[in-house]
């Protein structure tokens, strides 16, 4: 079968048991909680909550679609066997009718009837101390036929909601050639905020799969970009560019055709700082051999149109003809730049990075061997030493004199000042959680700056937050800080304490051993945990009421929050 027909047999497929066909929504989601659509489920959240009726909307509790999807998270990772930006999901869903029996057999029919393959192994969710093994997952399956079931733990085989509360449960995945095809995710719990999970009357079903790896069991290939998903494409190139090349390349140039035509226009933030990022290297990489960009981006649209109408040839290239053009000054000065050099270390990328605007990326791409010791991680690091330099300039223009504790990252001028300050402290370690309860574990602290008169927090995230992930945010904390949790330390070996999954995301030269801070029972059951030498109060009941100020950006891809805590 080619990715036409398999497309085919799977909307076929659900519609013959009584699903409701629905079309691929945009990339650009309706969802603020999410910067772009990453799954097939996106569309369909409100249906899951009760806050849409899917007989109102579609006549049918059953759906199923072929989604457009995107994940940010994957692209400095594109270019090896397996690794997409843009991607399609094929996916069934039920709003309260069928559950377990009917979606484990739903899938087996089709993967091993529908597509003749053999099911290798299946994994179901072992169960911990808040939720049960899926022994009823296990059952059917092994009615079906497969014997060999992987029990795994929440990390592999548990969906959960996206921020801090919502439905959640179990998942069975499975998996062919020894490789994960399909995830049938069941939500039949509900998180709340105080972390408790809640049994719901109407359990949900959502599954995806990815179409690029089901093509490659369907067509017997060893990776994705073998199939006809992408071999035209790969024809297309230079022979004598490499696979890793050659796969950027097509992932950029896919990638540019969808995000443009679902209205993502090239920006210095949000969406649109995805798609700059992915055009500028996409450009950089073809330069390599050739200066036409737009017969890659036209066979693309060609291959895709019958499918996705959308596609606006037009639109796509006096997108990207703008782009190129606001490109080419900056990339001829740094190129000019980088010649002059005879190795590109970290401290001179920054420098033509600061001076001319050229990305990581491009500097990476253009310098070859001359910058085969330059990192992402060393960039970064380098990044947040001039935010720091920055902020240090900024303290001696305003001052800073008579401080009885100066660490740089906190500030007091007096006992009464340093009391504060500790509260402060604290809270910050509970911002940094509840930002990645609400956000995703994804957000990243950048960097903080505490004064008796307030705390200053910037951390990773590419848009706004929303009033209402503000408010999840100061609900958490506020909640944490009633129930009184203690406040302890535990003094390790920095690889130990590496081990214990402490948060350390200054990237410091951290001494041999290092102080764990942690919130909560044991280390082991803690819900914070940080590196960290700071002071800290004992419990978490002395913090006071704690406030968000202010939230707003200080650079791309970085949020910056201003608090208080009041008594």
């Amino acid at each position: 079968m080619n990715s036409e027909q398999i497309r085919k047999s799977f909307l076929e497929f659900f519609e013959k048991k009584g699903h409701k066909i629905i079309p691929s929504s945009s990339l650009i989601p309706d969802d603020p909680s999410v910067l772009l659509t990453t799954a097939g489920m996106q569309q369909f959240k409100p249906y899951f909550v009760g806050k849409a009726d899917p007989m109102k909307d579609f006549g049918n509790k059953n759906v199923a679609s072929i989604q457009k999807s995107f994940r940010t998270s994957d692209i400095d990772n594109v270019g090896d066997e397996s690794h997409l930006t843009f991607f399609e999901m094929l996916g069934n869903f039920s709003f309260g009718d069928y559950f377990k029996e009917g979606t484990i057999r739903y899938a087996h029919e089709f993967i091993t009837k529908e597509m003749k393959l053999t099911i290798d192994y299946v994994s179901v969710f072992k169960g911990d101390n808040q939720i049960p093994a899926d022994d009823d997952s296990e059952k059917i399956w092994k009615s079906l036929g497969i014997g060999n079931i992987k029990k795994m733990g929440r990390e592999d085989n548990f969906w959960g909601p996206t921020g801090n509360e919502g439905p959640c449960g179990p998942t069975t995945e499975i998996y062919v050639n020894g490789v994960e095809i399909w995830n049938l995710v069941f939500n039949e719990y509900y998180k709340h905020l105080d972390g408790r999970f809640e049994k719901v009357k109407n359990p949900g079903v959502d599954t995806g799969m990815g179409l690029e790896r089901l093509a490659m069991a369907v067509q017997k290939k060893k990776t994705i970009f073998e199939t006809d998903l992408f071999k035209s494409f790969i024809d297309y190139l230079p022979k004598h560019l490499s696979d890793s090349i050659k796969r950027v390349i097509i992932d950029h140039a896919r990638a540019i055709v969808f995000l443009t035509a679902d209205g993502v226009l090239p920006s210095n933030k949000n969406a649109g700082y995805i798609l700059r990022r992915i055009a500028r290297r996409y450009i950089v990489k073809i330069l390599g051999f050739s200066n036409e960009f737009y017969t890659l981006l036209d066979k693309i649209i060609d291959s895709y149109k019958s499918i996705y109408p959308n596609l606006n040839r037009n639109k796509i290239f006096v997108v990207f003809k703008e782009e190129l053009s606001n490109f080419e000054k900056t990339l001829a000065i740094g190129s000019r730049e980088l010649d002059k050099l005879d190795i590109i270390d970290t401290s001179s990328a920054f420098k033509i990075f600061q001076s001319y605007g050229l990305p990581y990326e491009a500097i990476k791409d253009l310098s070859g061997e001359k910058a085969k010791n330059l990192t992402r991680e060393s960039f970064d690091k380098e990044f947040e030493k001039h935010q720091e330099l920055s902020r240090a300039g900024a303290e001696k223009k305003f001052g800073g004199h008579g401080l009885i504790l100066n660490t740089g990252e906190l500030r007091a001028a007096n006992e009464e000042e340093l009391k504060k300050v500790t509260r402060l402290h604290t809270a910050t370690h509970l911002l940094h959680w509840a930002l990645r309860e609400v956000l995703g574990k994804d957000v990243k602290q950048m960097g903080s700056d505490i004064a008796s008169e307030r705390t200053r927090f910037d951390f990773s995230f590419s848009r706004k937050l929303t009033e209402e992930e503000k408010k999840k945010i100061e609900i958490l904390i506020n909640q944490k800080i009633k129930e009184g949790h203690s406040v302890n330390f535990i003094e390790l070996p920095k690889e130990e304490a590496e081990k214990t999954g402490a948060l350390h995301f200054f990237k410091e030269k951290y001494p041999d051993k290092v102080k764990v801070y942690y919130m909560g029972k044991s280390i082991e059951n803690a819900f914070s945990k940080e590196f960290c030498g700071g002071p800290h109060v004992e419990k978490l009941s002395e913090i006071g009421e704690f406030k968000i100020l202010k939230e707003e950006a200080v650079g791309v891809g970085t949020r910056r929050v201003r608090a208080d805590v009041f008594k």
